[in-house]
């Protein structure tokens, strides 16, 4: 069988987005799943290729929703990679109790290679943060697990990563010991992430895709790791969708945060995202009666946008960057 060669990332093509560089930092971004329901249709392939346009849609979709929050203190950069669908990533799921297995072959591949080249051609050696969301933060938490562990001259210039939306375990870190998880606002070098549900969705331990046992959640509100409710008066904005104009608004959907150890995840009260009765659907599947999942970055995202700002201003002052 012949080896799949990853994408050519010295073809701008191959690229969502590549700055023009007019800051101090970078941030290399991976884009969650957006093949979804195309990955649902009979005979449809497990990964989608690089004209897929459910993906590259979503993927753009995705730069503005969840992406643009690094961009006020940093330049963003963001690789496309032919990527999993989700009805494959939830087969593996099924049969491993976690999917890790569906990107560590073509998609694991293609975002080495993009790293490659960004950290050859693009990069300059400014510091960086690495993030993603859902399968992008899959692909993140094995880079940090392998690529950085081969490339520690990189690591040390890692602002922090943010993949938020996947499974980080205790036991992942006493593995891999040169990962850190956050422990406050400010902390650099380190792993910043959370998996939002609603109150359901703990109270019937529902079996989630970007969960496991032991996984670890920061408080994307007060940066506690501990149970301290975070009301939504500490929010500082929240993306929603105005269900009569279909636009994208920021504003106060009471979005208040608060870590639950034993599960692992970071509970909300606030109202969750309209959905068509398909996605809706798929959405309880994957992720519970009561996932937030889709919008861990949306009910949060100027708290990330601001605390994107504090790290940097941290690692700037430490390293006298």
């Amino acid at each position: 069988m012949n080896k799949i060669l990853p994408l050519d990332y010295s073809n701008k093509a191959n690229w969502c987005k590549i700055p023009e560089v007019t800051k101090e930092f970078d941030t290399f971004y991976v884009y969650a799943t957006e093949y979804i329901l195309g990955s649902m249709a009979p005979g449809a392939p497990d990964y989608a290729d690089m004209d897929n346009a459910e993906m590259l849609e979503g993927a753009e979709g995705e730069y503005l929703l969840h992406a643009t929050a690094y961009a006020d203190s940093t330049n963003v950069f963001m690789p496309f990679y032919r990527q999993v669908g989700l009805r494959h990533a939830g087969e593996v799921w099924k049969r491993d109790g976690i999917f890790d297995a569906s990107i560590a072959g073509m998609p694991y591949g293609d975002i080495v290679a993009a790293l490659d080249y960004y950290f050859e051609h693009y990069n300059g050696g400014r510091p960086f943060i690495i993030a993603g969301h859902s399968q992008g933060s899959a692909i993140v938490k094995m880079v940090l697990k392998k690529y950085f562990a081969e490339h520690p001259d990189y690591y040390k210039r890692m602002v922090a990563a943010y993949p938020i939306g996947y499974a980080f375990t205790k036991d992942e870190f006493k593995t891999y010991p040169h990962m850190k998880f956050a422990t406050g606002e400010c902390d650099t070098g380190v792993i910043v992430t959370w998996n939002t549900e609603g109150p359901r969705n703990r109270e019937v331990n529902a079996d989630t895709c970007v969960l496991q046992p032991g996984s670890m959640s920061i408080n994307p509100l007060n940066w506690k790791l501990d149970d301290t409710y975070a009301p939504a008066s500490l929010n500082l904005g929240s993306l929603y969708m105005d269900e009569k104009t279909g636009e994208v608004k920021m504003g106060d959907v009471g979005a208040d945060a608060q870590v639950f150890p034993d599960r692992g995840v970071v509970v909300t009260h606030a109202k969750g995202e309209p959905m068509t009765a398909e996605k809706a659907a798929v959405a309880e599947y994957f992720f519970g009666p009561d996932g937030r999942h889709g919008e861990d970055y949306a009910l949060f995202y100027c708290n990330i946008k601001a605390n994107v700002a504090k790290r940097v201003a941290a690692y700037k002052a430490a390293n006298n960057a």
